[in-house]
């Protein structure tokens, strides 16, 4: 059980909600919680459900996405270790307007909407934390919104996997039908695009494996489209 309980103070201690929280706090932070581990595939919630719940993610990747009225999928977020999700719904909202859906193995941890609201009041410097992790993510939204009105397809999927690969030269673990539906279009435009880059020497492609080879082209065509 203690270890168990140090785990999660651990993993709670990682985020940047609870950075300030005191040694006794962040122990009352362990009783107001619950882990889980959920396989790829688990739906968190989906758009108009009630908001009742926050997220911490811990471990894994976790799609935050719309549908069309056709089926097909937007994704608008795509989460990593330490973020949060299901907030916009405890903040005014009260229904969710997307679904959370994980991608990988996820390890999250659980806030009522209760316990939140008690923070929230009673640490002011959380609420701010939390307004400043709610505007990065309207920014991003907006960039993403940005980039399908007014940007190519190849500029949009450049775009993409710098983001992924970030400071790495690889980015793993996505499909073709994953990336299309990141930056609005079809699997078999992605497929089309990726080959052009590869044929262009910009990357390799492998099975859910991309190396970007050419990190100066591929930010130019980002940027040119």
């Amino acid at each position: 059980m203690t270890s168990m309980v140090s785990e999660k103070i651990g993993y709670l201690s990682e985020s940047k909600l609870f950075q300030d929280f005191t040694p006794e706090e962040m122990r009352e932070m362990e009783q107001r919680t619950t882990m889980r581990t959920c396989p790829p595939g688990r739906v968190f919630y989906r758009a108009g459900d009630p908001g009742e719940t926050l997220y911490i993610l811990k471990e894994g990747i976790v799609h935050l996405y719309r549908l069309a009225p056709d089926g097909r999928k937007l994704i608008v977020a795509t989460l990593g270790k330490g973020t949060i999700f299901g907030e916009m719904a405890l903040i005014g909202q009260g229904m969710h307007n997307t679904f959370a859906e994980a991608a990988t193995d996820a390890r999250i941890c659980i806030m009522s909407r209760t316990e939140v609201e008690y923070l929230l009041l009673n640490k002011p410097q959380m609420a701010l934390r939390m307004l400043a992790i709610i505007g990065e993510r309207l920014r991003q939204t907006e960039e993403q919104l940005e980039q399908i009105a007014f940007g190519s397809v190849s500029s949009r999927l450049a775009n993409r996997l710098l983001e992924l690969g970030g400071h790495s030269r690889t980015v793993e673990g996505y499909t073709h039908q994953e990336l299309a539906e990141m930056i609005g279009t079809y699997r078999e435009t992605v497929t089309a695009t990726l080959n052009d880059f590869k044929a262009q020497g910009l990357i390799a492609i492998g099975r859910k494996h991309i190396e970007i080879l050419d990190r100066p082209a591929l930010e130019a065509l980002a940027v040119t489209g």
